[in-house]
C-alpha cells in the first residue's frame, strides 16, 4: 500500500509532461548547414561544440530580461487542476499550472552570488534576491520574507555560488524549487540527451528578444513519436540559449515554448539586488532547496512508483494509479489532494471521463490523446503516458515488469 499511496504526491499530468520534456535518446545524427547573411555560417557540429565550451566555462554574461513560458498541450479541462498555486504561495507556479497558458519569470543577473529572480502573479509576486552572502525569498501574497541559509555542496560536488548547493545562474534549476523552465535548462536537457534516434540540423536564423539567433533543430526519426521537432535558438554572439520550442506533428504553432521576451546584456543596477523586508512583514529563517533531477527515470526512482519502457522519443512512463485516501498518507493529504492543492481523485475521475474506451491483447482501459501526449489508464490500475502514438502505449502495457 505504501508504494501506491506515494502517487498522491506526484501529479499524473506532470508525469506525462516530464516524458515529453525528456523524450530524446543517445548518440546524434547530424546533418545540414545553414546559410544566412545575418550571421556567420555554422554547421551543427560547430554550434554544438561552441555551446559545450560555453557551458564548460560556467560563466554567464551579466544580463536582465523576461522569460515567457507558454504551453498548449491540448489537455482537456480537468477537475483537480484549477486553483493551484506554487510553492511560494498564490504567486508561485505549480507543475500543473504550467500545463497551459503563459507564465513569466523576470531575471537580473550580475554574478553567481548577485542575482534576482521574480515570478509575477496577478496581484502579487515572489522574488528570490541574492546579494553576496545574503539570500532572501519574498512572497508578497503572504507578506512573508524568508532569509535563506544555503547548505554547502556535498563533498566532491559542484555548482554555482554559495557552496554550490544549487546553481546561481539564470539557466540553472530555479532556487524557488519551482518547475518553471528556463531556455538554458530546457536546451541542456534536449541537447545533452539527443541520440541515434535524432537527426540534428541547423535551421534558419531567427530573431529572439531582438537578437539574431542560430537554430539547432532536433528531429525524431521514430514513427511513433508525436513530436515533429525541438528547436533550440542560440544567441548569435553569446551562443547562449534564448528559446526552446517543441512542435507536434501536424501543428503549426509550438505546443511548448520557453524563451526570452526581452533581454539586455548590460550590468543590472545595484538596487535590483537590495532587499529589506517591508514594515509589518513576517520574517522567517529557512534553508534553500537544492534542485531536483526532473528526468522521468529519476522521478520514478525517487518516488518508488514507476518505470520507463522504451527509450528516446519512444519512452513510455508506466506507473500505478494512486489509492486515495489511505492510512499512511499525511493528514493534510487524506482528502485525496496532493501537494500544490491538486485533487488527485477528481483529476483521475476527470481523466477517465474525458478518455475513450480501448482494449487489446494488453487488456482494457481508457485512452486520452492530445497533440503531444498520449495517456492510457488501464482497468487493472496502471497509468501509461508518453509523447507517442497510442500503439506505443499498448505495446508498453503488454510488457511485464
Amino acid at each position: 500500500m505504501a508504494k501506491r499511496t506515494r502517487a498522491v504526491r506526484w501529479g499524473v499530468p506532470v508525469a506525462a509532461v516530464a516524458v515529453v520534456a525528456a523524450a530524446v535518446g543517445t548518440g546524434p545524427v547530424i546533418a545540414a548547414v545553414r546559410s544566412d547573411p545575418s550571421l556567420p555560417d555554422r554547421t551543427a557540429e560547430q554550434l554544438l561544440a561552441d555551446v559545450a565550451r560555453t557551458w564548460q566555462n560556467g560563466r554567464m554574461p551579466q544580463m536582465s530580461g523576461t522569460i515567457v513560458e507558454t504551453a498548449s498541450l491540448g489537455l482537456p479541462a480537468l477537475p483537480g487542476l484549477s486553483g493551484l498555486s506554487g510553492p511560494g504561495g498564490p504567486s508561485g507556479a505549480s507543475p500543473t499550472s504550467l500545463l497551459s497558458g503563459s507564465h513569466q519569470l523576470k531575471i537580473w543577473y550580475a554574478g553567481e552570488d548577485r542575482f534576482r529572480l521574480m515570478l509575477p502573479g496577478e496581484m502579487s509576486e515572489t522574488d528570490l534576491v541574492a546579494d553576496g552572502g545574503t539570500v532572501w525569498l519574498w512572497d508578497s501574497a503572504a507578506n512573508k520574507a524568508t532569509r535563506l541559509t544555503v547548505p554547502a555542496a556535498p563533498e566532491g560536488g559542484h555548482g554555482g555560488g554559495h557552496g554550490g548547493a544549487f546553481p546561481m545562474r539564470p539557466g540553472a534549476a530555479s532556487p524557488f524549487a519551482s518547475p518553471f523552465a528556463t531556455p538554458e535548462q530546457a536546451a541542456r536537457q534536449a541537447l545533452q540527451a539527443a541520440g541515434t534516434d535524432t537527426a540534428i540540423s541547423v535551421g534558419d536564423v531567427v530573431t529572439v528578444a531582438g537578437r539574431a539567433a542560430y537554430q539547432i533543430v532536433l528531429t525524431p526519426k521514430s514513427a511513433d513519436s508525436l513530436i515533429k521537432d525541438v528547436r533550440v535558438a542560440l544567441d548569435g554572439e553569446k551562443l547562449m540559449p534564448l528559446r526552446v520550442q517543441v512542435y507536434a506533428k501536424g501543428a503549426a504553432e509550438p505546443v511548448f515554448e520557453v524563451g526570452f521576451e526581452s533581454l539586455s546584456f548590460t550590468a543590472p543596477a545595484p538596487e535590483n539586488f537590495s532587499f529589506t523586508p517591508p514594515p509589518g512583514a513576517k520574517v522567517e529563517q529557512g534553508t534553500a532547496t537544492p534542485p531536483q533531477d526532473h528526468r522521468p527515470e529519476a522521478l520514478a526512482e525517487a518516488h518508488d512508483r514507476g518505470r520507463v519502457v522504451g527509450s528516446g522519443w519512444d519512452s513510455v512512463l508506466v506507473t500505478s494509479l494512486p489509492d486515495v485516501p489511505a492510512q499512511d498518507v499525511p493528514a493534510q493529504q487524506q482528502d485525496g489532494k496532493g501537494r500544490d492543492g491538486m485533487d488527485v481523485t477528481a483529476l483521475l475521475d476527470g481523466l477517465k471521463g474525458a478518455a475513450t474506451p480501448v482494449s487489446g491483447e494488453w487488456g482494457s482501459g481508457r485512452l486520452l490523446r492530445t497533440k503531444v501526449v498520449s495517456i492510457l489508464v488501464t482497468d487493472d490500475g496502471r497509468l501509461l503516458a508518453g509523447a507517442v502514438a497510442p500503439e506505443a502505449l499498448y505495446r508498453a502495457a503488454g510488457v511485464k515488469g
